[in-house]
């Protein structure tokens, strides 16, 4: 039998029962789809997952990436996907018809690319990418440069990147120091070196198209003087050909995972030919990033949600397998061994997993469906479906990110020494995971940003809308007396989230910033936790739900086992935010503190 990687069952009950994705249907945007052609769209991504993906996930880790001193060689399997994606409109499903694309609901994507993603990471990275470039010319570009570029790269014959990373400035995208010079026939000269580019060069596509930040001589210093432009490896010339546009691939990284897709080292205008197509308008780049970086944010916790999932399901299969040792009452040494599964420590251990991989799925679908929602609404319901997006976000990309390296860890140790072997594949997925926390704004970042920003954006509209969500959640799990018990305690996490916030609030108002920032990333675990738990509460409303058809067999089953994973969460992980509340009252500034040379011996 296939190695399993995802639960098909419990994808379906997150979109369908848990978050009502059909609701979707009733808007005009939509009503080209019904719940047949979504369940379509999923049987397909499960079979180019199961038969295509999977099969190559090994392969691609273990005989990864080669710098040949002008491009990367990446496994051949890369042109065959990209072009399978581009042909099955995968890269722009999401588009408007005017683009090319299905206009599919992000939350039924996201749920595909879950699948994808559970299959083989690496693999599942390139026309993502490519989606995301070409998403920004469509938005912000000229029809010129669509049909030039964006047209083509949909195809999937043609990469797409996001180059934003540099040496010297990393996350500090106010220190980017690429240029643009202007000219006076149509285009810039770029200068300058990007780092960190996934899938940056490569030899499975015909062109590189990156979509780079740069700053035009002049500019203001900071964000607010960088520029978008269009940077393809290969321009197109009036007569249609490419020629090179001396976008050079210095060097390839050498990965402890997520080993299949190439991180670049790259270096425009070596000869001065550099040629960039501005995006929109002058110092106006970093705005029109953020439509790709925030979905890229999202795809991050996704991602790392369904390499959980694998291992999740990876050890699953093992403990019901491996036998070792008795019942702790049976004394007879001539009994047969059991499955490590009857052990009460490794039942624990699957459910953290599950508990973290099922809340993670719900959040990504959850952060879907609010784009959804957002596309077809207009004026202020517009705006607060736009606006709880905003406040989520940190969440949505650093909670499966963070707790996604505990599940996996999980995995390997449900395996024993064989986890930690490469005979078996959680030994991989915990190479694979630790990637989610740094790339695409690491967790302290994103910390920085729900403090700094998001609790505070609008006169505080963002946090309030969000409360009032979980509120919802809470006044309808109240009627229930299954869930009555946990609806009580989410309320009284709320409770001490107000509290927690207000006093850190306090302390900038006093101007003591760096103090007010200095736990950010300890309040954006705390805040996960309870963000987690209403996504958990909302599975319980829905299982009560399920139970009253008085479900039989494997449904009985599912919905037992969802029930005592709701209340694993609430008893083992929401429990945590209590030393977490405790340390973010406590205002010492203790790491404030501790001096740089104080690290010295």
């Amino acid at each position: 039998m296939a190695e399993k990687f995802f639960s098909e069952k419990n994808l379906k009950f997150t979109l369908y029962d848990v978050h009502n994705v059909e609701d979707l249907l009733e808007h005009e945007r939509f009503s080209d789809y019904n719940k047949e052609s979504f369940d379509m769209v999923l049987d397909t991504a499960k079979n180019i997952a199961v038969n295509f993906m999977y099969p190559l996930y090994s392969e691609m880790d273990k005989n990864a990436p080669e710098y040949t001193g002008s491009t990367i060689k990446v496994n051949p399997a890369v042109k065959e996907y990209m072009l399978t994606s581009g042909e099955g409109g995968w890269i722009n499903a999401t588009f408007p018809p005017e683009h090319g694309g299905q206009q599919m609901p992000l939350s039924l994507f996201n749920a595909c690319m879950f699948i994808f993603a559970s299959a083989n990471y690496s693999l599942s990275v390139y026309p993502g990418l490519t989606s995301g470039a070409a998403s920004l010319i469509y938005n912000y570009g000229t029809e010129e440069l669509q049909k030039k570029y964006a047209e083509v790269m949909v195809t999937g014959k043609w990469q797409g990147t996001m180059a934003l990373t540099e040496p010297e400035a990393g996350s500090s995208l106010s220190d980017v120091k690429t240029s643009a010079a202007p000219t006076d026939k149509g285009y810039y000269i770029i200068n300058g070196a990007k780092t960190f580019i996934s899938a940056g060069d490569h030899d499975n596509a015909e062109n590189i198209v990156h979509l780079m930040l740069a700053r035009v001589k002049g500019a203001p210093a900071g964000v607010k003087g960088l520029s978008l432009f269009v940077v393809p490896k290969y321009r197109l010339t009036d007569s249609g050909a490419l020629e090179f546009n001396d976008v050079n691939c210095a060097g390839c990284y050498h990965k402890m995972g997520y080993r299949g897709a190439p991180i670049a080292q790259l270096s425009m205008g070596e000869s001065d030919d550099c040629r960039g197509y501005l995006v929109g308008k002058e110092n106006m780049g970093l705005t029109y990033m953020f439509l790709m970086m925030n979905e890229a944010r999202i795809n991050v916790g996704l991602g790392a949600a369904a390499i959980a999932s694998a291992a999740y399901y990876s050890a699953l299969e093992y403990t019901k397998e491996r036998t070792q040792g008795r019942n702790s009452l049976e004394k007879d040494p001539a009994k047969p061994q059991i499955p490590i599964i009857e052990h009460a420590d490794i039942r624990r251990m699957l459910l953290q997993q599950r508990a973290i991989v099922e809340g993670s799925l719900s959040l990504m679908v959850y952060a879907g469906k609010l784009v959804d929602l957002s596309r077809v609404s207009a004026g202020e319901e517009k705006e607060r479906y736009e606006t709880l997006l905003e406040i989520l976000t940190p969440i949505v990309k650093t909670y499966p990110s963070e707790m996604g390296i505990v599940s996996t860890s999980l995995a390997i140790q449900c395996l024993g020494g064989y986890g930690y072997s490469s005979e078996f594949p959680v030994e991989q997925y915990m190479r694979d995971a630790r990637i989610h926390p740094i790339h695409e704004g690491t967790t302290g970042i994103q910390g920085m940003d729900l403090l700094g920003r998001k609790v505070t954006m609008k006169k505080g509209a963002a946090a309030k809308i969000y409360l009032e969500e979980i509120q919802k959640a809470v006044e309808e799990a109240s009627v229930s007396e299954d869930l009555k018990l946990y609806a009580s305690q989410l309320d009284e996490a709320v409770t001490l989230w107000k509290t927690v916030t207000n006093g850190l609030l306090g302390i900038a108002a006093k101007g003591e910033i760096d103090l007010f920032l200095a736990d950010a990333t300890l309040y954006l675990e705390f805040s996960g936790i309870i963000c987690l738990a209403w996504q958990w509460l909302m599975q319980g409303i829905a299982v009560m739900k399920m139970i009253q058809n008085s479900p039989s067999g494997n449904d009985m089953n599912f919905a037992e086992g969802k029930m005592f994973t709701m209340k694993y969460f609430f008893e083992y992980e929401l429990t945590k935010i209590q030393g977490l509340s405790a340390r973010l009252k406590n205002a010492d500034g203790l790491t404030l503190k501790m001096k740089p040379e104080f690290f010295e011996d």
